[in-house]
């Protein structure tokens, strides 16, 4: 989102392992909180350090002004919600995606339509699967892209 390098795996192994520890205390499963994030970097966080200082100061608001949070209307959350979903869609890169092979498209309309009719999980689960398998069969056609070069160990 902020256009810099993201070290992915890293990331998944540290949400494996912190998945695996909530287990041994009765904890679920839980994922990084996109909405955070992208509400984060709208806000201007470009550091690792951006996560903790907002997680932070919502804690600390919260303890303060927690009793207030029962009168805010479910009307204004929602709309606060639309607004954020809105934001994550990037729209200025709606062109780009209408412009990608016909399988992503399908892909993320596949995806989109599960998260009204379904569910977020189930959604994500199903993208994810279908995604693997595009990937996979496009890798059964040509193995090695002309343009990939192994990383530097």
């Amino acid at each position: 989102m902020i256009g810099g390098r993201h070290r992915s795996n890293a990331e998944l192994i540290a949400q494996g392992a912190a998945n695996l520890g909530s287990a041994l205390f009765g904890g679920l499963p839980a994922t990084g909180a996109i909405a955070r994030t992208a509400t984060n970097v709208r806000a201007g966080g470009r550091t690792p350090v951006a996560g903790p200082i907002h997680a932070v100061t919502i804690l600390a608001v919260l303890s303060v002004a927690a009793p207030l949070a029962g009168y805010l209307a479910m009307p204004a959350l929602s709309g606060l919600l639309i607004l954020t979903a809105w934001n994550m869609s990037e729209p200025q890169r709606w062109r780009s995606h209408l412009a990608a092979p016909r399988s992503d498209r399908m892909l993320i309309v596949l995806t989109f339509g599960l998260t009204l009719l379904a569910d977020l999980t189930i959604a994500i689960g199903v993208g994810v699967g279908v995604a693997l398998g595009l990937v996979l069969r496009l890798a059964d056609r040509d193995p090695t892209p002309p343009d990939w070069t192994p990383p530097d160990r």
